[in-house]
């Protein structure tokens, strides 16, 4: 059980350093999420800088692997011994994994810089949205989240398109290099501006089956890069990777039933509705990053465009996710039915996925514009909806650690999807390079293995330049042909997915979930994050008319308001008095009305400034009836989560409901009280 540790209360902090916070967590989200796609226009010019064609996935792969796995660790550590110990060792670590693999000489230095930097960019990630909660007020705090994941969702469009960009002005090592300076900006910020003693709570780290999930994971990964390319299928090597990877995967199986916090608990598979999401969202994983990682690949080597260029020529993908993404979001909050989006998602990912297997060296911009945007597309139909179904689907004990393995089956399926890709691609080069250049054999130093840049085809003579970029666009074919039977598993595995009621919480979608961003929330953690983002959607004025007429209180909604900010100011009067002289309307009605009624024993000066104001004792009866009223509000946006059934959720709503009332400085319209209309 997650609780909370009494422990040093976080200072209140002024508006003005709220802000600054914030900037610092969206610089440092900015940083961890970009790495994920930036390098992917850079890829080609650090082929043929570095070599090693056959293991670039890792590139990629290394970056998601280390940031996905240690999402959850991160996010326990921080609970544990605070956050801005581990948020400023999340920075560090990802800066020197920044420079490491800036200044990296071969592949291999590279992949494991790359690993450094995931491992820091996960910290990041979590941590980020973490203290979000412990610095910002409960009312604010939907907005800021959802502009985290925002950031997430925009570096995903921008990534290609600066990586692209440095690629062409400056160098391929500037992809990296660009983190440093940002970096010790938010390094050095976090150490003044974040402060210490923000709450903790105990909970229980999976060392183990963290280490055996990472491994085992791995060994999978390494047994489809290296299988058919670097080792025979049937070799000792890979066989034995293999029986190792799979041994480790079944021990972190048994370990998970016995742990007190698994990293993925048992039981959620045996969930229909988490089994079938998993599935789909590992295959949607596997095709958008895939395809984000390769079609750079086509777009400089096939048809020879400049790496700025091809990161421009990615964007008709990425707006169709965002299209379909945000479309479907408003649809779903709208009819309340899920199941058609990812139903259609997965068939559209289908058919662009086989729209880009006739990708040649003739193929014309607007065929190519047109097949990639079919596959953001359908990609962007999927991946929200895959964590409101598994939201709308488990109980309240499962809803954190659910919604975080809903995000991490699709970072997982990126990892294989990269890997899968690339030991494709490498083996089909090989054999379309042999077969296109029978007769006349590759310059020195230059094989399929190691790879060329754009300046590199320039050189080779025109005959054998002809044949190594056709041998490439033969390759990309098979590549993205062999991935439309996943999309199409991934289909029939859509039919699966009941059609359940929604609950309210559950149409509390955010751009991080339209993305997939990474999160670590406990279940507690989780319900409130939808609560704040669904009460900055409502209208003040009606919230307030609602809880009266719940409360059986005949009080307008400006006297409602008028009451919390009563007690909000009870010991400084005079900051109260600003308050009411602060209000767009006179409020001096409402003073004299609450006044008679006997809620409030108020003293105005001569000169009409409020001197004092207390809430009576039957006062504090009707604000007790209202934040009820509002709490069992709340508690019916948790649909089918029974309140009285987890104290801690119970608690927590109470309290939240009173913080959402109290914590409003919306002013209100002038309207006229109840009692005297």
């Amino acid at each position: 059980m997650t609780t909370t540790v009494p422990g040093p209360e976080a200072p209140a902090l002024d508006p003005r350093r709220v802000r600054l916070i914030i900037g610092v967590l969206l610089l440092s989200m900015l940083l961890a999420s970009l790495d994920q796609t930036i390098v992917s226009t850079a890829l080609p010019t650090i082929v043929g800088d570095l070599g090693g064609l056959s293991h670039l996935s890792w590139v990629v792969t290394a970056y998601l692997l280390t940031s996905t796995v240690s999402t959850p660790l991160w996010g326990k550590l921080g609970d544990l011994y605070g956050r801005k110990t581990f948020f400023v060792a999340a920075i560090a670590i990802f800066l020197v994994g920044s420079a490491l693999a800036g200044v990296s000489d071969s592949m291999g230095g590279l992949i494991a810089s790359r690993a450094v930097q995931g491992l820091g960019g996960g910290g990041l990630i979590v941590s980020a949205q973490s203290i979000v909660g412990d610095v910002v007020s409960p009312r604010d705090r939907g907005r800021f989240q959802g502009l985290f994941g925002a950031v997430f969702g925009v570096t995903s469009i921008l990534g290609p398109l600066l990586g692209g960009f440095f690629v062409d002005n400056l160098s391929w090592r500037w992809v990296f290099y660009v983190n440093l300076p940002l970096g010790a900006v938010a390094l050095i910020a976090t150490a003044f501006v974040l402060p210490g003693g923000l709450k903790r709570q105990r909970r229980k780290i999976d060392y183990l089956g963290t280490g055996l999930l990472a491994t085992g994971v791995t060994g999978l990964i390494l047994v489809t890069t290296l299988g058919g390319t670097t080792y025979d299928w049937t070799s000792g090597q890979i066989l034995g990777l293999g029986a190792v990877a799979v041994v480790l995967l079944v021990v972190f199986a048994f370990v998970e039933r016995r742990a007190e916090e698994p990293v993925l608990p048992p039981k959620l598979f045996a969930n229909r509705v988490f089994l079938t999401a998993a599935a789909v969202g590992f295959v949607v994983g596997f095709g958008m990053f895939g395809a984000i990682t390769y079609l750079p690949q086509y777009l400089q080597i096939v048809k020879g465009i400049d790496p700025t260029t091809s990161g421009l020529a990615l964007l008709p993908m990425m707006a169709g996710t965002l299209l379909s993404s945000i479309g479907s979001g408003q649809l779903i909050t709208k009819t309340g039915r899920y199941k058609v989006f990812p139903v259609a998602g997965t068939a559209v990912m289908s058919v662009g996925l086989f729209l880009l297997s006739r990708l040649t060296v003739d193929t014309g911009t607007l065929y190519s514009s047109f097949a990639m945007f079919v596959l953001g597309l359908g990609l962007g139909g999927v991946m929200q909806v895959l964590v409101i179904a598994v939201q709308n689907a488990v109980s309240y004990e499962d809803l954190g650690t659910a919604t975080s393995s809903a995000t991490f089956f699709r970072s997982i399926g990126g990892s294989f999807g990269v890997a899968v890709f690339g030991a494709i691609f490498s083996n089909r080069l090989g054999v379309n390079l042999e077969s296109r250049l029978a007769d006349q054999p590759l310059p020195p130093g230059f094989s399929a293995a190691s790879g060329a840049s754009l300046a590199q085809l320039g050189q080779l003579p025109p005959a054998v330049r002809e044949a190594f970029v056709g041998a490439y666009a033969d390759s990309l074919q098979t590549v993205f042909l062999a991935a439309v039977p996943f999309a199409v598993v991934a289909f029939g595995l859509t039919w699966l997915l009941p059609e359940v009621p929604l609950r309210g919480t559950t149409q509390a979608v955010d751009p991080g979930q339209r993305y997939g961003m990474p999160t670590d929330r406990t279940s507690l953690e989780e319900v409130e994050r939808a609560i704040a983002v669904l009460t900055r959607r409502e209208n003040r004025e009606d919230v307030y008319r609602r809880l009266a007429a719940r409360a059986d209180v005949e009080l307008s909604p400006q006297a409602c308001w008028f009451l919390y900010r009563v007690q909000e100011h009870a010991d400084d009067p005079d900051a109260l008095a600003d308050v009411v002289d602060q209000a767009p309307v006179r409020l001096g009605r409402i003073v004299q009305d609450l006044t008679s009624r006997g809620l409030l024993d108020a003293n105005v000066g001569s000169d009409g400034r409020l001197r004092r104001a207390q809430l009576t004792e039957q006062g504090r009866g009707v604000l007790a009836r209202l934040t009820d009223a509002r709490r069992q509000g709340l508690a019916e946006l948790l649909g089918g989560h029974t309140v009285d059934q987890h104290p801690e959720l119970a608690d927590r709503l109470r309290t939240l409901a009173h913080e959402l009332l109290a914590d409003d400085d919306t002013l209100l319209r002038e309207a006229t009280p109840a009692a005297a209309r």
